[in-house]
Order: structure tokens, then sequence, then C-alpha cells
């Protein structure tokens, strides 16, 4: 018997030759990468500002902190954390339809790889820009952040809600076809319940990556706590920088310990 198993290991596919291409590859690209990047080290006045940034965070500024009003760390927060609940929501109102449109198990291939490439289209604009599109269309302020991570979100909640929808078990619903199941039925408990758990771990997934884009989409203009960090960073006020970092360090813990109990609950069902 273990020499019947010896016999088997010996001739199994010998796979050392892609693997060395593979790590060949991988070393030109590094090295081509390193040619391409220039990296003139940290000068003097970046190790300073480093170092004030550091001392701002262990030295907050505490008025700063305790301010609740519209100026303060606590009301920027909310609206922060405000634009990218709603962000989350306007591409999830779009992009779910779509999916269903882009999912060849549902709609015929050709239609389907026509919504799938407007995604794509979608998706390759980074929120920034889509910041700097709205805000002269809808101004200043956090309507235009609110509608760049709407549509930012749109690509990627659709790329990964069309996987699940395309993992469907098609027997259960034909199962309820072949028992005069009604389309209503097939899709209130045959789709629903094993669609709704993807896409709420997927929008909590896109929510958590919200709330980093929307704290830097004030620089242009979108609302959040971007453009008051770049008005205190560039007045060197670095007591305020560092309340404000702490700031959206506690709501990015407090919204991902939040987030990962809730897909902990639904990944048990």
């Amino acid at each position: 018997m273990n020499s019947k198993i010896i016999e088997e290991y010996n001739r199994r596919p010998k796979k050392w030759f892609y693997y060395l291409l593979i790590i060949l590859i991988v070393l030109a690209i590094s090295i081509w990468s390193t040619s391409v990047v220039q990296f003139h080290g940290v000068s003097e006045h970046g190790s300073l500002i480093a170092k004030n940034i550091f001392t701002g965070i262990f030295h907050p500024d505490t008025a700063l902190m305790f301010d609740f009003g519209e100026t303060g760390l606590s009301y920027l927060l909310l609206q922060t954390l405000a634009i990218g609940i709603l962000g989350t929501l306007v591409g999830a109102i779009i992009a779910v339809p779509l999916s269903f449109l882009a999912a060849t198990n549902l709609v015929p291939t050709w239609f389907a790889y026509i919504i799938r490439v407007v995604l794509m289209a979608i998706r390759t604009i980074p929120s920034f820009v889509y910041a700097l599109l709205f805000i002269p269309v809808v101004g200043l302020g956090s309507s235009a952040g609110v509608m760049a991570l709407g549509f930012e979100s749109i690509g990627m909640i659709a790329k990964l809600f069309i996987e699940a929808i395309e993992d469907l078990d098609m027997g259960v619903i034909e199962a309820m076809d072949a028992a005069g199941s009604t389309t209503f039925q097939k899709i209130r408990y045959g789709v629903l319940p094993q669609l709704l758990p993807e896409l709420y771990s997927i929008l909590l997934y896109r929510l958590d990556m919200n709330l980093r884009d929307a704290a830097i989409l004030g620089l242009v203009g979108a609302g959040g706590i971007g453009a008051p960090l770049s008005f205190a960073m560039s007045g060197y006020k670095w007591s305020s920088v560092g309340a404000i970092l702490l700031g959206l360090l506690v709501l990015i813990i407090v919204v991902e310990l939040i987030s990962s109990r809730i897909r902990h609950i639904l990944a048990k069902g």
C-alpha cells in the first residue's frame, strides 16, 4: 500500500517550472516598478511635519473635540458618517437593479455583457473625480459627497452582487415552479432568502470603504471632515489635526466593530 502511495506521489505533476516562472515575473515587475518610482528620502522639513503630527495626536485640541456646534468634531464626524451611509444607499438603489440585468443566468448573455461594460465604465472613475464633477452640478457641500460616493459605489456593489445572483441555487426555484408557485412567491421564498444576506454583507463592506472616502472628499469641498483637516494642516494646527485623526480613528473602529458583528450574525443565519 505504501509503495503505491509513493509511486503515485512520484508521478504527480511537476509544477516547479510554473512556480519558478511566476516568481521570475513578479521579480521582473518589482524591479521595473522600482526603476519608475523615484524616492529621494525624507527631507528635514518633512520629518519635522511628521513629528508635529504625532505630537498633535498625543496632544489633541480638546476645545475642538468637545465643541458640539457645527464646527465641532462630533458634528463633522456625524456629517461624514451620514455622507457615507447615504452614498452607500444611493449606490445600492442603482446597482441592485443593474445587477439583475447583468446576471447571465437571468438575461441573455449579450445583454448582460452590455450592462457589465457600463458598470465597468462607472467603476473606473474614482470618487475624487466624481466629487469634482458633481460640485458644479449640486454645489459645494455634502450633497456632492453623497452623489460622488453613490456613483463610486455602483460598480463594486454591482460586481459583487452579480456574483451572488449567478451563484443562486436554481434548483429551489425550479422546484417551486414545478409546485405551481407564482412569480412573486418564487422571488419571495426562493430568491430573496438566498440573496439578502449577501447583499447586506456587501453593503456593510462598501459602507466601511465609503467612510474612508468621505473623510477626504471634503478636500475638494464635498462635505465631511476632509476640509477642516486640510485647513488645519495648511495652518500648521497640529493639535487640531491630532483631534480630527483621533476622531476618525474612533469612528472607523466603531463602525468596523458593528459591521463585523452584523456580518457574523448574517453568516450564521
